[in-house]
Protein backbone atom coordinates (compact mmCIF):
# COMPACT_ATOMS: atom_id res chain seq x y z
CA UNK A 1 0.00 0.00 0.00
CA UNK A 2 1.30 3.49 -1.10
CA UNK A 3 1.24 5.86 1.86
CA UNK A 4 -1.25 8.70 1.04
CA UNK A 5 0.35 12.40 1.80
CA UNK A 6 -2.17 14.35 4.35
CA UNK A 7 -2.63 17.01 1.78
CA UNK A 8 -4.33 14.44 -0.11
CA UNK A 9 -6.08 12.59 2.43
CA UNK A 10 -6.94 16.07 4.07
CA UNK A 11 -7.82 18.26 1.04
CA UNK A 12 -11.76 18.25 1.73
CA UNK A 13 -11.20 18.19 5.49
CA UNK A 14 -12.71 21.63 7.13
CA UNK A 15 -10.18 23.84 8.81
CA UNK A 16 -11.12 26.70 11.18
CA UNK A 17 -7.94 28.79 9.52
CA UNK A 18 -9.03 32.43 10.18
CA UNK A 19 -11.97 31.92 12.14
CA UNK A 20 -10.72 33.87 14.90
CA UNK A 21 -8.62 36.17 13.21
CA UNK A 22 -5.02 35.65 11.37
CA UNK A 23 -3.63 36.04 15.03
CA UNK A 24 -5.48 33.36 16.93
CA UNK A 25 -3.29 31.32 18.26
CA UNK A 26 -5.42 29.01 20.51
CA UNK A 27 -7.74 27.27 17.89
CA UNK A 28 -10.76 25.99 19.05
CA UNK A 29 -10.20 26.85 22.64
CA UNK A 30 -11.73 30.04 21.73
CA UNK A 31 -15.16 27.70 22.32
CA UNK A 32 -14.82 27.94 25.75
CA UNK A 33 -16.32 31.09 26.89
CA UNK A 34 -17.30 32.37 30.18
CA UNK A 35 -20.36 30.93 29.36
CA UNK A 36 -19.20 27.45 28.66
CA UNK A 37 -16.59 27.88 31.77
CA UNK A 38 -20.49 28.64 33.88
CA UNK A 39 -21.92 25.06 32.23
CA UNK A 40 -18.78 23.17 33.46
CA UNK A 41 -19.28 24.62 37.12
CA UNK A 42 -23.20 23.93 36.29
CA UNK A 43 -21.87 19.85 36.34
CA UNK A 44 -20.12 19.74 39.66
CA UNK A 45 -22.80 17.70 41.41
CA UNK A 46 -20.70 15.60 44.72
CA UNK A 47 -17.20 17.76 45.16
CA UNK A 48 -14.80 14.85 44.14
CA UNK A 49 -11.98 15.53 42.85
CA UNK A 50 -9.76 13.29 40.39
CA UNK A 51 -6.37 14.32 39.25
CA UNK A 52 -5.23 13.31 35.95
CA UNK A 53 -1.76 13.62 35.86
CA UNK A 54 0.93 10.60 36.16
CA UNK A 55 3.71 10.05 38.28
CA UNK A 56 6.89 11.85 37.31
CA UNK A 57 10.54 10.40 37.23
CA UNK A 58 9.17 7.19 38.71
CA UNK A 59 12.55 4.50 39.17
CA UNK A 60 10.82 2.48 37.51
CA UNK A 61 10.39 4.91 34.81
CA UNK A 62 7.13 6.90 33.16
CA UNK A 63 5.38 6.37 29.87
CA UNK A 64 7.17 8.10 27.41
CA UNK A 65 7.24 8.22 23.60
CA UNK A 66 10.27 5.90 22.96
CA UNK A 67 13.00 8.07 21.46
CA UNK A 68 12.25 10.48 24.22
CA UNK A 69 14.48 10.14 26.40
CA UNK A 70 13.62 9.12 30.65
CA UNK A 71 12.95 12.07 33.03
CA UNK A 72 15.29 12.20 35.57
CA UNK A 73 15.20 13.86 38.82
CA UNK A 74 18.63 14.64 41.03
CA UNK A 75 18.97 15.87 44.06
CA UNK A 76 21.01 19.71 43.99
CA UNK A 77 21.09 19.90 47.86
CA UNK A 78 20.06 17.24 50.74
CA UNK A 79 21.14 16.24 54.29
CA UNK A 80 24.11 14.87 52.91
CA UNK A 81 25.82 18.58 51.46
CA UNK A 82 25.74 19.81 55.40
CA UNK A 83 26.90 16.55 56.52
CA UNK A 84 30.33 16.22 54.18
CA UNK A 85 30.71 20.41 55.18
CA UNK A 86 29.99 21.44 50.74
CA UNK A 87 27.03 23.42 52.78
CA UNK A 88 26.44 25.30 55.98
CA UNK A 89 23.01 25.76 57.84
CA UNK A 90 21.64 29.21 57.50
CA UNK A 91 21.98 31.42 60.26
CA UNK A 92 19.56 30.69 63.09
CA UNK A 93 20.18 26.96 61.85
CA UNK A 94 17.86 26.36 59.19
CA UNK A 95 18.90 23.58 56.20
CA UNK A 96 16.91 22.71 53.06
CA UNK A 97 16.44 20.75 50.15
CA UNK A 98 16.29 21.21 46.65
CA UNK A 99 16.34 19.19 43.65
CA UNK A 100 16.42 19.58 39.68
CA UNK A 101 14.86 17.75 36.80
CA UNK A 102 15.41 16.89 33.21
CA UNK A 103 12.74 15.81 31.08
CA UNK A 104 10.85 16.38 27.70
CA UNK A 105 7.80 18.61 27.73
CA UNK A 106 6.10 16.40 26.53
CA UNK A 107 7.27 13.23 28.84
CA UNK A 108 4.48 13.26 31.17
CA UNK A 109 0.64 14.35 31.01
CA UNK A 110 0.82 16.72 29.15
CA UNK A 111 -0.48 19.28 26.34
CA UNK A 112 0.38 20.07 22.65
CA UNK A 113 1.08 22.93 21.73
CA UNK A 114 -0.61 24.28 18.43
CA UNK A 115 2.62 24.62 16.64
CA UNK A 116 3.69 20.68 17.65
CA UNK A 117 2.67 19.20 14.52
CA UNK A 118 2.52 20.51 10.77
CA UNK A 119 2.21 19.08 7.25
CA UNK A 120 3.04 21.29 3.87
CA UNK A 121 5.18 23.50 5.81
CA UNK A 122 2.31 25.46 7.55
CA UNK A 123 1.36 25.18 11.40
CA UNK A 124 -2.35 26.03 12.58
CA UNK A 125 -3.87 29.11 10.81
CA UNK A 126 -1.72 29.36 8.28
CA UNK A 127 1.36 30.20 9.93
CA UNK A 128 5.07 29.05 8.78
CA UNK A 129 6.57 26.05 9.83
CA UNK A 130 10.06 28.30 9.94
CA UNK A 131 8.44 29.65 12.96
CA UNK A 132 9.17 27.04 14.99
CA UNK A 133 13.01 27.27 14.46
CA UNK A 134 15.25 27.43 18.07
CA UNK A 135 11.67 27.98 19.46
CA UNK A 136 7.56 27.85 18.69
CA UNK A 137 6.80 31.89 17.96
CA UNK A 138 3.47 31.21 17.03
CA UNK A 139 1.32 28.83 18.45
CA UNK A 140 3.26 28.07 21.31
CA UNK A 141 1.83 26.26 24.82
CA UNK A 142 2.12 29.79 26.38
CA UNK A 143 -0.78 30.82 24.33
CA UNK A 144 -2.76 27.57 25.99
CA UNK A 145 -1.43 28.26 28.97
CA UNK A 146 -2.32 31.73 29.34
CA UNK A 147 -5.74 30.81 28.69
CA UNK A 148 -6.32 27.45 30.42
CA UNK A 149 -8.46 24.71 29.33
CA UNK A 150 -12.04 24.68 31.49
CA UNK A 151 -15.50 23.81 31.11
CA UNK A 152 -17.92 21.05 30.84
CA UNK A 153 -16.20 17.48 30.67
CA UNK A 154 -17.20 14.46 30.01
CA UNK A 155 -15.77 11.00 29.71
CA UNK A 156 -16.33 8.42 27.23
CA UNK A 157 -15.61 5.07 28.78
CA UNK A 158 -14.47 2.87 25.65
CA UNK A 159 -13.12 0.21 26.97
CA UNK A 160 -15.92 -0.74 29.30
CA UNK A 161 -18.25 -0.35 26.60
CA UNK A 162 -16.53 -2.64 24.62
CA UNK A 163 -16.37 -4.95 27.51
CA UNK A 164 -12.40 -4.77 27.78
CA UNK A 165 -10.14 -4.18 30.24
CA UNK A 166 -7.97 -2.66 28.03
CA UNK A 167 -8.35 -2.01 24.21
CA UNK A 168 -5.74 -3.85 21.56
CA UNK A 169 -2.77 -2.08 19.94
CA UNK A 170 -3.50 -0.32 17.12
CA UNK A 171 -7.43 -0.43 17.75
CA UNK A 172 -9.73 1.79 16.23
CA UNK A 173 -12.25 3.94 17.97
CA UNK A 174 -14.77 5.06 15.56
CA UNK A 175 -17.67 7.83 15.80
CA UNK A 176 -19.98 5.04 16.10
CA UNK A 177 -18.26 3.64 19.40
CA UNK A 178 -17.76 7.21 20.39
CA UNK A 179 -21.53 8.20 20.41
CA UNK A 180 -22.57 4.22 21.41
CA UNK A 181 -20.69 4.62 24.31
CA UNK A 182 -22.63 8.25 25.62
CA UNK A 183 -25.68 6.25 25.21
CA UNK A 184 -24.83 3.01 26.83
CA UNK A 185 -23.57 6.01 30.09
CA UNK A 186 -26.72 7.17 29.49
CA UNK A 187 -25.16 10.70 28.90
CA UNK A 188 -25.17 12.95 26.29
CA UNK A 189 -22.38 14.92 24.34
CA UNK A 190 -22.88 18.37 24.14
CA UNK A 191 -21.67 20.99 21.97
CA UNK A 192 -18.05 22.64 23.14
CA UNK A 193 -17.64 19.34 25.65
CA UNK A 194 -14.47 18.74 26.67
CA UNK A 195 -14.04 15.04 26.01
CA UNK A 196 -12.00 12.44 27.92
CA UNK A 197 -11.61 8.51 26.20
CA UNK A 198 -10.71 5.95 28.83
CA UNK A 199 -8.81 3.32 26.89
CA UNK A 200 -7.44 1.41 29.82
CA UNK A 201 -4.11 1.25 27.60
CA UNK A 202 -2.12 3.68 30.31
CA UNK A 203 -2.64 1.31 32.95
CA UNK A 204 -0.77 -1.54 30.89
CA UNK A 205 2.08 0.64 31.35
CA UNK A 206 2.38 0.23 34.92
CA UNK A 207 0.39 -3.54 35.39
CA UNK A 208 2.36 -5.05 32.62
CA UNK A 209 5.57 -2.60 32.24
CA UNK A 210 7.21 -1.26 29.05
CA UNK A 211 7.55 -4.34 26.55
CA UNK A 212 3.09 -4.60 26.62
CA UNK A 213 2.56 -0.92 26.46
CA UNK A 214 5.40 -0.44 23.65
CA UNK A 215 5.47 -3.70 21.60
CA UNK A 216 8.48 -4.44 19.72
CA UNK A 217 9.89 -0.87 20.91
CA UNK A 218 7.57 1.37 18.81
CA UNK A 219 4.23 2.86 19.58
CA UNK A 220 1.16 0.98 18.48
CA UNK A 221 -1.74 2.28 20.44
CA UNK A 222 -5.41 2.25 20.38
CA UNK A 223 -7.27 5.41 19.91
CA UNK A 224 -9.80 7.43 17.56
CA UNK A 225 -9.46 6.38 14.47
CA UNK A 226 -9.15 9.04 11.42
CA UNK A 227 -12.53 9.14 9.58
CA UNK A 228 -14.07 12.27 7.46
CA UNK A 229 -16.94 11.19 9.32
CA UNK A 230 -15.41 11.67 12.43
CA UNK A 231 -13.55 14.96 11.35
CA UNK A 232 -16.73 16.57 10.40
CA UNK A 233 -18.23 15.63 13.56
CA UNK A 234 -15.69 17.74 15.51
CA UNK A 235 -16.16 20.69 13.29
CA UNK A 236 -20.03 20.58 14.17
CA UNK A 237 -19.43 20.02 17.97
CA UNK A 238 -17.16 22.53 17.92
CA UNK A 239 -14.89 20.44 20.31
CA UNK A 240 -12.39 22.63 21.80
CA UNK A 241 -10.11 19.78 23.18
CA UNK A 242 -9.87 16.07 24.28
CA UNK A 243 -7.83 13.75 26.51
CA UNK A 244 -6.80 10.27 26.63
CA UNK A 245 -5.31 7.12 28.73
CA UNK A 246 -2.64 7.28 25.73
CA UNK A 247 0.36 9.13 24.96
CA UNK A 248 -0.72 10.56 21.22
CA UNK A 249 -4.53 10.39 22.17
CA UNK A 250 -5.29 8.67 18.88
CA UNK A 251 -4.50 4.86 16.74
CA UNK A 252 -1.31 4.96 15.99
CA UNK A 253 -1.55 3.78 12.18
CA UNK A 254 -4.43 4.51 9.72
CA UNK A 255 -4.86 1.34 8.01
CA UNK A 256 -6.54 2.51 5.07
CA UNK A 257 -3.86 5.54 3.99
CA UNK A 258 -0.76 4.33 5.77
CA UNK A 259 -0.52 7.32 7.24
CA UNK A 260 0.86 7.71 11.08
CA UNK A 261 -1.19 9.79 13.61
CA UNK A 262 -3.47 11.56 11.08
CA UNK A 263 -6.07 13.11 13.79
CA UNK A 264 -3.14 15.70 14.77
CA UNK A 265 -3.00 16.33 11.17
CA UNK A 266 -6.71 16.59 10.93
CA UNK A 267 -8.11 18.05 14.37
CA UNK A 268 -4.87 19.75 15.55
CA UNK A 269 -3.13 21.15 12.40
CA UNK A 270 -6.72 22.13 10.70
CA UNK A 271 -9.11 22.50 13.54
CA UNK A 272 -7.42 23.82 15.96
CA UNK A 273 -8.35 21.22 18.66
CA UNK A 274 -6.32 21.24 21.32
CA UNK A 275 -4.56 17.48 22.29
CA UNK A 276 -4.45 16.41 25.63
CA UNK A 277 -2.37 13.08 26.39
CA UNK A 278 -1.15 10.68 29.08
CA UNK A 279 -4.25 11.17 31.42
CA UNK A 280 -4.40 8.99 34.46
CA UNK A 281 -8.64 7.88 33.72
CA UNK A 282 -8.70 4.13 35.36
CA UNK A 283 -10.05 5.87 38.76
CA UNK A 284 -12.40 8.31 37.24
CA UNK A 285 -14.07 5.73 35.28
CA UNK A 286 -14.51 3.30 38.18
CA UNK A 287 -16.37 6.16 39.78
CA UNK A 288 -17.89 7.05 37.28
CA UNK A 289 -19.48 3.61 36.42
CA UNK A 290 -20.50 3.51 40.48
CA UNK A 291 -22.11 6.79 40.70
CA UNK A 292 -23.24 7.24 36.56
CA UNK A 293 -22.34 10.67 36.81
CA UNK A 294 -19.88 10.64 33.58
CA UNK A 295 -19.93 15.18 33.19
CA UNK A 296 -18.17 17.61 35.31
CA UNK A 297 -16.20 20.24 35.75
CA UNK A 298 -12.41 20.46 33.62
CA UNK A 299 -9.41 22.45 34.89
CA UNK A 300 -6.57 22.30 32.77
CA UNK A 301 -3.56 24.14 33.79
CA UNK A 302 -0.25 23.74 31.58
CA UNK A 303 2.89 25.97 32.29
CA UNK A 304 3.31 28.78 30.27
CA UNK A 305 6.68 27.82 28.80
CA UNK A 306 8.00 30.66 26.48
CA UNK A 307 8.08 28.98 22.76
CA UNK A 308 6.82 25.48 23.99
CA UNK A 309 5.80 23.11 21.58
CA UNK A 310 4.06 21.45 24.66
CA UNK A 311 3.83 21.50 28.52
CA UNK A 312 3.73 19.41 31.86
CA UNK A 313 0.16 19.34 33.38
CA UNK A 314 -2.14 18.01 36.19
CA UNK A 315 -5.71 18.01 34.81
CA UNK A 316 -8.44 18.39 37.82
CA UNK A 317 -11.71 16.91 37.10
CA UNK A 318 -14.37 17.78 39.86
CA UNK A 319 -17.42 15.61 39.38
Amino acid sequence: MTTKLFSELLQNSPKNWGRWGPDDEVGALNFLTSKEILRGVQAVKQGKVFMLGVPVARPAGDPIYPGRGKTTRTMAMDKGHYMNCHAHAMPGGMEYADDVVFMYLQGTTQYDALGHVWYDDQLYNGYDAKSTIGGLQKCSVEKIAERGVVGRGILLDVARFKGVKHLQANEGISLDDVLKTAEMQKCTIEKHDILLIHTGWLKRFYDEGEDAFFPGKTMSEPGLAYSPELVDWFHKMEIPSFGTDTVASEQTMHPESGTMIPLHAALLRNLGVVFNEIDWLHDLAEDCAKDGQYTFLFVGAPLKVVAGAGSPVNPAVIK
